[in-house]
Order: C-alpha cells, then sequence, then structure tokens
C-alpha cells in the first residue's frame, strides 16, 4: 500500500510554497521522492526553504513568480517537459474590514485564488498530458479552506483581524466550483483535479499569543483540538498520489468535523 503514495520520478509544483501550509505541503511531496518546484514571490523565502530541503536529501528548485500574472505562469509552465501534480495553494489578499472593502480587493483575492488556478492549469496541461502518457495519470490539487463552505463565527473572533475577510471565503468557493469545471473537462485526458480544504491549522504562535482564541477554535471541531500544521501533509499525499486513483472532482475535507456539526 505504501508504494501507491510514492512520488518517485515525479515532478510536482506548489504555489505558496514558503508559507505557512504551503511548506508542510512541499516538504510532504519531497519526502514522496518528488522533485519539487517550489513557486511564490519572495525568492530570498523561497531559497531558504528550498535549502533546509536540500539539506535533508531532497529534490527541489526556486520559481520566484507570482501566479497571478498570467504572461509569467503561461511562460513558465510552457517551458516544462513534465508535470505529474500541480499545487494551487496560493491566495493574495489585503485584510480590511467589512466597511472599508472595495471592488479591487475582490478582484485580486479572486485573480490570486481562482483565476491563477485556472491558468496554472490551463498552461500545464501539455506538460500534465506527458505525466499521463509516462505514468498513467497527473493530478491536481486546488487548496480551499472551511469559509468556501461555512461562513465565518463572528462570536469566536474577539479580535476582528483574526475573523476571516470577505473576499476570502467567496474566492475559495468559487475554487471548489472551478475544481468540479476542470475535473469534467480534464478527465478523459487522465488528469485528475481535486479540492482540499484544511481546517483550523494554526501557526504555533498562536497557542502562546492567545490561548483563549485556540480554545474557541478547538471548540469548533468534532475533535475538541486544532490541527497541527504537519496534518494537511497526508491528505495532500493521498490525493497527489496514485492513492487516490479514481478520484476526481472531488473535496476533500481536512478539518477536524468543523464543517460536518
Amino acid at each position: 500500500m505504501t508504494d501507491l503514495f510514492r512520488l518517485d520520478g515525479c515532478t510536482a509544483f506548489v504555489s505558496g510554497a514558503a508559507g505557512h501550509l504551503g511548506r508542510e505541503m512541499t516538504a510532504a511531496l519531497c519526502e514522496a521522492g518528488a522533485h519539487v518546484i517550489a513557486n511564490g514571490r519572495d525568492e530570498a523565502r523561497l531559497k531558504d526553504f528550498a535549502g533546509e530541503l536540500r539539506a535533508q536529501g531532497h529534490s527541489v528548485e526556486c520559481a520566484a513568480f507570482d501566479v497571478a500574472d498570467a504572461d509569467r505562469v503561461r511562460h513558465f509552465f510552457g517551458t516544462r517537459e513534465r508535470l505529474d501534480v500541480l499545487v494551487n495553494n496560493a491566495v493574495s489578499m489585503t485584510p480590511k474590514p467589512f466597511a472599508e472593502l472595495a471592488p479591487c480587493d475582490f478582484a485580486q483575492t479572486y485573480a490570486s485564488a481562482v483565476t491563477a488556478a485556472f491558468e496554472a492549469v490551463r498552461a500545464a496541461c501539455p506538460a500534465l498530458k506527458r505525466a499521463v502518457q509516462v505514468r498513467g495519470e497527473a493530478s491536481v490539487v486546488n487548496i480551499a479552506s472551511i469559509y468556501a463552505m461555512v461562513s465565518p463565527d463572528a462570536r469566536i473572533y474577539s479580535n476582528p483581524s483574526q475573523a476571516s475577510p470577505f473576499h476570502y471565503g467567496p474566492a475559495k468557493a468559487a475554487l471548489l466550483q472551478l475544481t468540479r469545471h476542470l475535473a469534467a473537462e480534464l478527465g478523459c485526458e487522465g488528469i485528475r483535479v481535486n479540492a482540499l480544504v484544511p481546517g483550523p491549522l494554526p501557526k504555533a504562535s498562536v497557542a502562546a499569543d492567545d490561548p483563549d482564541f485556540l480554545a474557541k477554535l478547538a471548540a469548533k471541531t468534532m475533535l475538541g483540538r486544532v490541527g497541527g500544521a504537519r496534518e494537511i501533509r497526508g491528505p495532500l499525499s493521498f490525493l497527489a498520489s496514485r492513492a487516490s486513483s479514481f478520484v476526481t472532482g472531488a473535496t476533500l475535507v481536512a478539518d477536524g468535523g468543523w464543517t460536518a456539526w
């Protein structure tokens, strides 16, 4: 069974790779044996992270560009011979309270979370198809959020800055529907497209800085606890690998039961 989760000889691309969850997803794909292309806008941060992974014996390269830049996306993926796994994780937004939001804030978030994912998949199609020819399949994983499925509970946010912004959840909800459309479009090509919905996986600093808020988050889950960032590794590895070979157009929720109440 463990062989089903291996990605030896595969190439994977992760956007937002040096972020909180991006680091864990990138590391998971590396540990499964893939050569990982770590993408992000901060080249120095990417290089530092890639250096950490290489020191552990992993194969990593950096690709520093904004995935919301469609021209850069098309150029980059047009140069790739083969791509087995594409993880659309990046999102760009400026948190603002309800009264201060402007149309451009929605446009920025939608462009980075939804349009960018579409453009990446379309641009990567030739490389994904070559992976299918070699390995029999390719996988796209779109990273959404529980706030694509439910609205934030304002009662748990004593600090308004903690609350999920209005322009975030709707964009992630659109990403779920884009996932289904892409799965329908590309299924006949052997390219699987799924969405992964993480729940409360806060940074370690939250426990030290605001234990009361952490307790409120934990109380929202059926397991009575928040998740650790590392707990994104298993679900991602499943969707990226042959272990999920008959899974496409699906939404895998890893939220401790938050959205199932």
